[in-house]
């Protein structure tokens, strides 16, 4: 048995393709254009790739979008300023500050900054909050993309186990919560889980965020599970020759070689979940602009 793969690309183009008609239908109507601004601190490589992607996606969707690139040695109160500065920009309707920030940085003060209602990650207390509490609110673009892609490989999700290997805030919570609210039975586990093989392989959705290299083996899945690898690791060249000139490829953490075997459908990486998040965050960023205009829907 070889794995259905689950390709974000597709889902993706057709968020933000409702994005771009909605966009355009609030200019139409109410004159409204959301707008998304996105804060990265330092020169991490990966990082800029993708918050190149976030403004380019933003901007073709007819969106108003803005990005600041500040060096690494930031101190806290000049993030802050200007954190504070945009949240008090009615032309800004969403904020995201791209984590990790650097270590100097506490990134707490700078989420609280930013308000429930232009945190388009859902990192705010308030949003998890409402989350776990079941009430609408902006809910963390990876984690929803998530269940985006669950539900178009399985459908109804009712009665499923899953296991969420992973307990960051940024994924693992909300996607735990996400599952429940969509009437799965879930596991939280996480490095530290006593035989965390055994618990991986009760899962009829295994979702992996934990941050590690092809951590999850292919003997560790559930015959015809459903996988999402949520990870973004970078890691040598297999080829001795491509490794010994420094030279790296992105892997999540699961092995994906191994679990095609096993598995019933699997995100590879890249292209898996990645797509997502640029489309949901565009998604959160509209959502955010109506509910600050008093805009139904």
């Amino acid at each position: 048995m070889t794995a259905e793969i689950i390709e974000g690309a597709p889902v993706a183009e057709r968020i933000c393709g409702e994005v771009a008609a909605e966009v355009a239908r609030l200019k139409a109507e109410h004159g409204l254009q959301p707008g998304l601004a996105v804060v990265l601190v330092g020169d991490d490589p990966a990082s800029q790739a993708y918050v190149k992607s976030k403004g380019e996606r933003s901007r073709a969707a007819g969106m108003h979008s803005v990005t600041h690139l500040l060096p690494g040695d930031t101190t806290q109160a000049a993030l802050e300023a200007l954190v504070a500065d945009l949240a008090a920009d009615p032309a800004i309707h969403g904020i995201l500050v791209q984590l990790p920030l650097p270590g100097h940085l506490d990134e707490m003060p700078v989420i609280e900054l930013i308000g429930p209602d232009k945190d388009v990650d859902g990192l705010h207390v308030v949003n998890a909050g409402r989350l776990v509490a079941g009430l609408p609110a902006l809910v963390a673009c990876t984690p929803t993309g998530c269940l985006m892609l669950i539900k178009a490989a399985l459908g109804d999700l009712t009665g499923k186990h899953a296991v969420v290997v992973g307990r960051s805030l940024l994924v693992g919570k909300p996607v735990a919560q996400l599952l429940l609210a969509a009437d799965c039975t879930v596991t939280m586990a996480h490095s530290k889980t006593v035989d965390l093989p055994s618990v991986c392989r009760s899962a009829d959705i295994l979702v992996a965020a934990v941050g590690r290299p092809r951590m999850i083996r292919g003997d560790w899945i559930k015959p015809g599970a459903c996988v999402i690898d949520v990870g973004i690791n970078r890691v040598p060249f297999d080829n001795p020759e491509q490794a010994a000139l420094g030279k790296t490829k992105i892997v999540g953490d699961v092995n994906y070689k191994e679990a095609l075997q096993v598995a019933g459908s699997i995100t590879p990486v890249p292209k898996g979940v990645g797509p997502m998040t640029v489309a949901v965050l565009l998604h959160n960023t509209v959502l955010a602009a109506k509910r600050q205009a008093g805009i139904p829907g």
